[in-house]
């Protein structure tokens, strides 16, 4: 697994430490193509967060409408 610190400049995987300027260039290709793929990620999952928000409070809305009582 692939992990960040906060300075961008090394990368840790499966706990080794590697600092990216070290790395050759295809490889700090793919560490580019996980960055920008895990801030896509992140992204998607605060869209499906407001989406699922919003679909609670439709079926919220559409139980408040319905008739009380009949079966």
């Amino acid at each position: 697994m692939a992990k960040q610190d906060d300075k961008q400049n090394t990368l840790t995987i499966d706990g080794t430490g590697y600092n990216v300027a070290d790395l050759s260039e295809n490889a700090q290709n793919q560490v580019l193509n996980l960055r920008v793929t895990d801030q896509e990620i992140e992204q998607l999952q605060r869209q499906l967060a407001i989406h699922q928000t919003a679909r609670r409070a439709y079926a919220q809305a559409l139980s408040d409408e319905l008739p009380k009582g009949k079966n």
